[in-house]
Order: C-alpha cells, then sequence, then structure tokens
C-alpha cells in the first residue's frame, strides 16, 4: 500500500487536518446508463436543497475555504473543486463526463461538499507527503498552469501532483489507469469517515468493476 504522510509545515497551521485516502483496483470505462441515472438524483436532489449562496456554507466546504484563508490563498480565486462543481450543477449545467473513475468522483464530491483528488497510482513516484504549496506551478486538468503557492499540494519525489482545486495532468486517470489513490480532502469538518468511507467503496465495486478498496485515514 502506498504510503502517505501530511508534513509538519502544514499540520502546524492547519490542527485538525486529515486525509480519507483510497487504493484501489479499477476498470476505466464510459460511465453507463445505471450511473447516469444515479447522478441525475443526485444533482435534482441538490438543486431542490441548495442555492448558489449556501455552498460556502456547507460545512466540509466552509472548512476547505478557511483552510485556503489560513494558508493565504483566495478560495474564491482558487475555488476548491467540490465548490466548483456545486456551483456548476446548481446554475444548471451537467456533471463533466470523462470516465467512470472520474464522473464517480466527482458525484461523490457534490453529494459530499468534500474536494477529491483522483490519481493513476502507478505514475506517483515515491511516498506522497502533503504539504503547503511552494513557488511552483503544475498542469492543471482542465485549466492549464496552476499557481500551487499557498494551496494544500500532495507530491511525490517528482514534485506537486494534486490540490483541493485541481488535479496534475502528471498523474491523471486515463482508460489506462489500473490502480486508484483516491484522497478525500478534510479540513477539520469532525465528521465520522464511515459514511463517506462506504459510499466510495460502493461506487467504486458498482461503477468501476473495483474488486478490492482498501481504505486508511492519514492525521
Amino acid at each position: 500500500m502506498i504510503k502517505v504522510i501530511i508534513h509538519r509545515d502544514i499540520r502546524d497551521k492547519l490542527k485538525n487536518i486529515r486525509l480519507l485516502c483510497f487504493d484501489a483496483d479499477v476498470k476505466v470505462g464510459i460511465s453507463k446508463n445505471d450511473f447516469r441515472e444515479e447522478a441525475n438524483r443526485k444533482i435534482e436532489e441538490s438543486r431542490g436543497r441548495l442555492r448558489i449562496e449556501d455552498i460556502s456554507q456547507i460545512p466540509t466546504n466552509h472548512a476547505t475555504r478557511e483552510a485556503y484563508k489560513i494558508l493565504g490563498k483566495d478560495p474564491s480565486r482558487y475555488r476548491p473543486s467540490a465548490e466548483a462543481l456545486l456551483r456548476r450543477v446548481i446554475n444548471g449545467k451537467a456533471l463533466y463526463q470523462v470516465n467512470n473513475v472520474v464522473d464517480c468522483l466527482n458525484l461523490i464530491s457534490i453529494s459530499t461538499g468534500y474536494s477529491i483528488g483522483g490519481f493513476d497510482k502507478d505514475l506517483i513516484k515515491g511516498e506522497v507527503f502533503l504539504s503547503i504549496g511552494d513557488q511552483s506551478e503544475y498542469q492543471a486538468i482542465g485549466r492549464g498552469a496552476l499557481n500551487i503557492e499557498n494551496l494544500p499540494a500532495l507530491f511525490d519525489e517528482s514534485g506537486p501532483f494534486g490540490t483541493p482545486t485541481s488535479d496534475s495532468v502528471r498523474t491523471m486517470v486515463t482508460e489506462k489507469t489500473s490502480r486508484l489513490l483516491m484522497v478525500v480532502y478534510d479540513f477539520g469538518t469532525n465528521d465520522s469517515p464511515d459514511n463517506i468511507e462506504m459510499m466510495i467503496k460502493n461506487y467504486l465495486l458498482t461503477y468501476c468493476e473495483s474488486k478490492e478498496t482498501r481504505s486508511f485515514t492519514v492525521l
């Protein structure tokens, strides 16, 4: 199992941070009709209970925004991915259709308010650690160069590859991916991880043909 740690520099500023990590085998393909029906149901449920102005107050998203402010990053300019996805669907747009793994990740994110990273485990080099982003950037999926300075950022031996704002192209999930690392960023909601763990394992089994999903919490 891949080793993930939280660096002291970010731990000293964000006392209640934790990462919920999932290591799974997956079969990547196009999302099927049963998933799309589930996604449409979840989206309509979100539209029925949320307005745009409510999104920043969802406890999981609010905690992420507050963490950004503590680290010195503007969460309105560098929106956490869960917030960006929720704003998209509440504004009447559909969820992005990428592949079954990414689509599941995005649906879980709008259902919970957690920003979640999804990575091809075989493209990660060595140990993973969460730290405060340095004065660098990476090519982020769908948005080009992302300035990661003062963002919570995941690093491996090759450099940064993930933030709650956007994942990097270097470790993105594609049709070639067979092993997945999923990281749920929790900045202090005090929620029990049991419910989201059950949801993620169920979605990966049902829609991504994952025969075994191993989960662990990093404190």
